[in-house]
């Protein structure tokens, strides 16, 4: 039974995460980069260790929701890292969006020292890491699942099991490619009614709970109605991810034009500076030429 977890990243999803894993009564230690991200988790009642060894040290599973692939590699690989402090029968779980590849090497390098691993990227931003609804794809072994089930189900709702390691990695690169297009389609729709002088809001109102209706929709486009631009996903992660679903689609020898031309969108806003923008930041490509 898992009761005591190790937690490194205290993002703006992290954080959300382990606030919901300790509502649920786990015992949660805690590393991130930044100590200061973690205060009031510690005030809260979290553990803090001051590098990633010694977070994984003794614990039953180690969740990671780091921001880059290398940083996944350093916390995983390092000789303070997780595979050479975390104990025998550990479950270590990546839920950083990160690389397929990297994943099936975790799983391997886990394996060898009698511990056990999933990739389990999510998908839902901000909100759903707040109200534990977060979609959780998982790749790795079944049974392995099964034990860490009550660690998902305190943060999210909607957990499947994609297939074996590297699966749940390649289930997000389908999920950000599939809303590369949706989002860039909401930015436009906003900006024609601008252009042909609709009230926004109504139009909004009307197409939200129509075909058109989304998640994207009436999340990402609300805040760009608001014009808030905060992060519940910053550009450069999304970048990230676009780019790791490129080399993915290439390896398969296959093209994504949609993918490809938003990809230039945020890569044109992050040379802008706008980086650490939210995802719906995206609607300044058409609105700031």
């Amino acid at each position: 039974m898992i009761q005591n977890i190790g937690f490194i990243g205290a993002g703006v999803m992290g954080k959300s995460m382990i606030r919901n894993l300790m509502k649920k009564g786990f015992h949660v230690t805690v590393y991130s980069r930044t100590k200061s991200k973690a205060e009031d988790l510690i005030a809260e009642g979290a553990d803090w260790k001051d590098d990633a060894g010694s977070c994984a040290q003794g614990q039953d599973a180690v969740i990671t929701i780091v921001g880059y692939p290398k940083d996944v590699e350093e916390v995983y690989f390092a000789d303070n890292g997780i595979l050479a402090n975390a104990k025998k029968g550990a479950i270590l779980i990546d839920m950083t969006t990160s690389s397929p590849n990297l994943a099936k090497r975790i799983y391997d390098a886990a394996k060898e020292k009698g511990m056990s691993s999933l990739d389990a990227p999510v998908s839902g931003g901000d909100t759903g890491a707040k109200a534990g609804t977060l979609s959780i794809m998982v790749g790795g072994d079944e049974d392995v699942l099964a034990q860490a089930m009550p660690v998902f189900e305190a943060m999210g709702t909607n957990i499947i099991y994609e297939g074996g390691p590297g699966c749940g990695q390649h289930t997000k690169m389908a999920n950000q490619i599939a809303l590369s297009g949706c989002l860039a389609s909401v930015c436009e729709a906003i900006v024609y009614s601008q252009k042909v002088g609709l009230d926004t809001q109504k139009m909004f109102d009307s197409i939200s709970k129509g075909a058109a209706g989304s998640w994207q929709l009436s999340n990402n486009g609300l805040k760009m109605l608001q014009e808030d631009y905060d992060p519940g996903f910053f550009i450069k992660h999304y970048i990230k991810d676009m780019r790791i679903a490129d080399d993915e689609a290439k390896r398969a020898s296959f093209d994504m034009p949609i993918l490809d031309q938003v990809l230039k969108m945020f890569e044109h806003l992050d040379e802008e500076g706008m980086g650490d923008l939210g995802t719906q930041a995206l609607i300044k490509y058409y609105t700031e030429k």
